[in-house]
């Protein structure tokens, strides 16, 4: 074991490949060599690095570690971890594979410009749904003449096809010209033709110049300049062998391929590399990471293997690889699964759901396990689950919390109703307003408390106003009889009206009469102040809004909250872009067409609430978890009880939402071969294994939840049929 940095070399003794299944303490041995490395490495000045990474303070030296994590909750843990085994003594530079890539490429920007000879101006980072609107608009005639088409594939899904496509190249290490010829070979001319991949190919030459004119950064943007041009660059290489002197690397089965070009060049200069890796994990694969190209990297380090196996693999773990993946070779007569792996059956999905719930009720009122211990999982974890298993659990007050629940903005209240509002402010606008959207706006904003309804505390030093539930000024009813009144459709000006044009406004009641006149006199005030040009812009609208109607003395819970959040991120980012665009183009386009389109991109769901990771407390500390396979996977988290919903369901054996259009045919092993159906089979089995194995080894009791039928009305027979008929039912026990 290196104990003293001093002595590191290019050696195979130097680095350290720490490999073992989940739970088995590689984490633990990467914090343990962080605190030897630590105590002995060479601190720089503050000076040489401190806008590297923006982490510590002016007078501080400078961290020499660089300390890597699959994603952005991973690594919120692991700097904990490594922060509270030290005492917070030592600076280290904590970040992901992508957030190091992005982070390189912001730093070293005068290097790219000048050697790709671009406009110098700061590049500005495109989100997803930006990248997918802006790469339409410059594909529209392709799009229109139906040069970029596919059978069963809408405009939108093909030009996200066509733009991972660069993602997948650049973060597998391929020159984007080659996107051409691996298509062609990969696909054999099946699912398109040859025509169709060449005018991806060029679609994407167009896209990558007409983003670095203007310097627009996107994911697969930043990754090609990263391993093609920066790291190739001596000067950059210099420059990253003074500041790290070590990497320490969590879940590298999880990393791109370029990953370990980065690593290569580290230990290629003297620095030290401690790696984690799961042959079970690789839960991106299909998503950019490369399993089989980062364990490659072992042959440079000093192997340690962890043996220990957690949760019921010890003793399921084989037998339902075998049951699940190799059923038709190995099914023997008489198999029961042990009592640790039960079953729900049912005929009905809805009554699956049902029974599931009281189980975990029963379970939790009980004592025989707390909330926090359970763990609902499914291959696709839908809202009717999501909001029947929630409304169930709290009846008896037990949370329900989803984890990482990505869903898009417009399904929140609180942002349909603003964006009416920025339709009822802004001009030109009147197509994108109804009288259900108005009702609706009304009912969120008509929200408000009342001075009878709060209560008061027997001290009178203390008031606690704020802990009374907000009473409905505007109800449904209420709010509907007032659109249907007092609302006047408009193409370029939509109004509301004086309560008085409802003839029985008397009938309203005089809380729903004040609180619909303060939304109109607002509306008012905001029309005013848009046309003498004395509102900033939307954003400013949206923030005076969300500060006026919806935190002016009342509660929200975190989810509304993270949305509201999300939001304002959006809008800053998309009038950010806007901007510029403004500035290097000659375009007419006014306020209201850019807030138009703002409006349908968010209604059309493309934008997705993904919050910065924030630990949950309080009763959502105490809440079971509800998530998906990918998604629970990711976390990494562990719960004693697990309850897999839809067992029965044959998208365990698949990829779905979890692999991007032609990923395997990236994979450094796979470039240069066409993609059979037997690889595809063979990477379901592999997929299925993982999966399997990863998921038993979080968890002690376990609980297959299958119906015979599925939402659709289908009879479910995927590949965890034989594990589900050899468990013991729920009803036996």
């Amino acid at each position: 074991m290196v104990t003293n940095l001093d002595k590191l070399g290019t050696t195979a003794s130097d680095s350290i490949w720490i490999v073992g299944a989940a739970r088995s303490g590689k984490t633990a041995r990467l914090v343990e060599q962080f605190c030897i490395w630590s105590k002995t490495v060479k601190l720089l000045p503050a000076t040489v690095s401190s806008r590297a990474s923006g982490r510590w303070r002016a007078g501080q030296t400078a961290p020499a570690i660089l300390v890597l994590a699959a994603n952005g909750d991973n690594r919120l843990e692991f700097a904990d971890r490594i922060a509270v085994a030290t005492q917070g003594k030592y600076a280290f530079h904590s970040t992901t594979p992508f957030g190091f890539f992005e982070q390189e490429v912001l730093l070293f920007w005068p290097l790219l410009v000048k050697s790709l000879n671009l406009r110098a101006q700061f590049p500005l980072r495109l989100q997803p749904e930006t990248e997918l609107e802006l790469a339409a608009r410059l594909w529209r005639r392709e799009l229109d003449e139906g040069i970029l088409q596919q059978t069963g594939v809408s405009p939108n899904r093909m030009v996200r096809r066509t733009l991972d496509l660069l993602q997948l190249a650049a973060v597998s290490g391929t020159p984007r010209e080659e996107i051409k010829s691996i298509l062609e070979q990969g696909f054999a001319a099946e699912g398109g033709s040859n025509h169709l991949w060449t005018s991806m190919g060029e679609l994407l030459e167009r896209w990558r110049e007409w983003c670095l004119m203007r310097g627009f950064l996107t994911y697969g943007i930043v990754c090609e300049l990263y391993w093609r041009y920066l790291l190739q660059d001596e000067s950059y290489q210099q420059q990253l062998a003074s500041r790290y002197q070590a990497v320490i690397a969590d879940d590298v089965d999880d990393y791109p391929a370029i990953s370990r070009h980065l690593f290569d060049r580290m230990l290629d200069t003297g620095a030290a590399g401690a790696f984690s890796y799961n042959r079970d994990g690789g839960v991106r694969v299909g998503l950019g990471a490369d399993t089989e190209y980062l364990a490659q990297l072992e042959s440079r380090c000093l192997v340690e293997k962890l043996d220990a196996k957690a949760g019921l693999v010890p003793e399921i773990g084989e037998l339902a690889v075998n049951l699940a993946v190799n059923s038709d070779g190995f099914y023997p007569l008489g198999l029961s699964l042990p009592r640790s792996v039960r079953s729900i059956e049912t005929t009905s999905r809805a009554q699956l759901l049902r029974e599931t719930a009281e189980i975990i009720v029963d379970a939790v009122k009980s004592k025989a396990v707390e909330p926090q211990e359970i763990a609902v999982i499914a291959p696709g974890m839908d809202a009717i689950a999501r909001y029947s298993l929630t409304e169930i659990l709290a009846r008896s007050g037990i949370a329900a919390v989803s984890l990482n629940d990505q869903r898009p903005l417009s399904t929140t209240p609180e942002i349909r109703a603003l964006l009416t509002l920025l339709a009822l402010v802004y001009p030109g606008l009147g197509r994108l307003v109804d009288r259900d959207a108005v009702a609706e706006m009304l009912v969120i904003l008509g929200s408000q408390k009342h001075p009878e309804v709060e209560t008061e505390d027997p001290n009178p030093t203390f008031n606690l106003q704020s802990s009374s539930q907000n009473s409905k000024s505007i109800d449904l009813v209420r709010a509907g009889l007032i659109a249907d009144h007092c609302f006047r459709p408009d193409i370029d000006r939509p109004q509301l009206l004086a309560i008085t044009a409802f003839p029985r406004w008397d009938r309203l009641g005089h809380r729903a009469a004040v609180a619909y006149e303060q939304i109109v006199e607002w509306i008012e005030q905001q029309r005013s102040q848009q046309q003498e040009r004395l509102l900033p812009s939307p954003i400013a609208l949206i923030d005076r809004a969300i500060q006026k109607f919806l935190m002016n003395d009342r509660y929200l819970a975190y989810d509304r909250l993270s949305a509201l959040r999300e939001l304002m991120e959006t809008a800053a980012h998309y009038w950010e872009i806007h901007g510029r665009m403004q500035r290097l183009e000659s375009t007419n386009a006014g306020d209201s067409e850019t807030i138009a389109r703002f409006i349908q991109l968010l209604r059309q769901g493309t934008v997705t609430a993904n919050p910065f990771p924030v630990r949950p407390e309080g009763a959502a500390a105490r809440a079971v978890t509800l998530a998906n396979i990918f998604q629970y996977r990711s976390s990494r988290h562990a719960h004693k009880w697990h309850f897999w919903l839809d067992a029965g369901s044959p998208l365990w054996l698949r990829g779905g939402a979890a692999t991007l259009f032609g990923a395997p045919l990236f994979l450094r092993s796979q470039i240069g071969r066409p993609w059979e159906t037997e690889d595809e089979t063979v990477a379901d089995q592999q997929r299925l294994r993982r999966i399997l194995v990863d998921l038993l080894s979080r968890c002690s009791l376990l609980y297959l939840c299958h119906s015979e039928l599925a939402v659709n009305g289908q009879e479910q027979t995927g590949p965890l049929l034989p594990l589900i008929n050899s468990s013991v039912s729920s009803q036996q026990l």
